[in-house]
């Protein structure tokens, strides 16, 4: 009994890889276009959202951290007179 193992080979139509590295090139191109339109769109728009507002970036932030510190004030100013009344029911 002979046993004779056949060599199996692969072999590769290259026309079709060449074929599909060619469209996927095109694919990635078009994709990144798209991208980059999209971005431009959105970057354009929030530009404009921002000079149209009626009261600028800086001057809402400057606002809302003063709103923050008063908050913060006014919480641990009610902590303290909660402190101090607690303090002085158990005292007596």
């Amino acid at each position: 009994m002979n046993h004779h193992q056949s060599q199996r080979t692969l072999e590769i139509d290259t026309r079709l890889i060449t074929t599909g590295a060619a469209i996927t090139a095109v694919g990635a191109a078009v994709a990144c276009a798209g991208m980059a339109t999209v971005a431009y769109a959105a970057f354009t728009a929030g530009r404009r959202m921002i000079r149209d507002m009626d009261v600028p970036l800086s001057q809402q932030a400057t606002m809302k951290w003063q709103q923050a510190r008063e908050a913060s004030r006014a919480g641990m100013h009610a902590w303290q007179s909660a402190s101090e009344a607690q303090n002085g029911t158990l005292t007596r």
